[in-house]
């Protein structure tokens, strides 16, 4: 499930969902990130973030189906909120269920990661000194290039006459 709102979460809720989603749920991993007071610059009083809608909401999906197809999951939950946020408001949620805790840990840090470098989101941090937009942090960048996708396998030629 992808949601992209203004409106704030409930993150226990949003837990308990995870929870009671499969009885073979082992692991639950969630991520939580919030507005705090310093970003490229110091004296952050808030932020605004702008997304294209449609487009922000395929591509996570596009990223838990990744994390799906990378590890043993059986839910995720994304969330990500938009418009105007203060000091200490959520911004972010990321949930993971899988019978495994591995699985759950590295589809979650996968999940948050990618998100930071593939989801169309553009922030702009409000300071007291201005207003001004964030760039791509190449500390972010290296994080999601160490998932690099790994290659599938190649799919049988047709033409060989081997089927198997």
């Amino acid at each position: 499930m992808i949601s992209v709102q203004a409106e704030d979460f409930d993150q226990a809720q949003e837990y308990r969902a995870l929870r009671d989603s499969d009885t073979g749920t082992g692991a639950i991993v969630t991520f939580t990130g919030l507005v705090r007071d310093q970003g490229d610059r110091a004296g952050v009083t808030g932020l605004y973030l702008e997304h294209y809608p449609g487009m922000t909401e395929q591509v996570i999906q596009g990223l838990v189906a990744e994390a799906a197809r990378r590890w043993n999951i059986q839910r995720a939950r994304v969330i990500h909120r938009v418009g105007h946020l203060t000091l200490s408001d959520q911004i972010v949620f990321v949930g993971v269920c899988s019978a495994h805790r591995e699985d759950a840990f590295a589809a979650c840090a996968f999940l948050m990661d990618a998100l930071k470098t593939s989801a169309p989101f553009w922030k702009k941090e409000i300071t007291d000194q201005g207003e001004h937009w964030v760039e791509q942090k190449t500390s972010d960048i290296e994080r999601a290039e160490a998932w690099a996708p790994v290659t599938p396998p190649a799919a049988p030629d047709p033409a060989s006459g081997s089927g198997s």
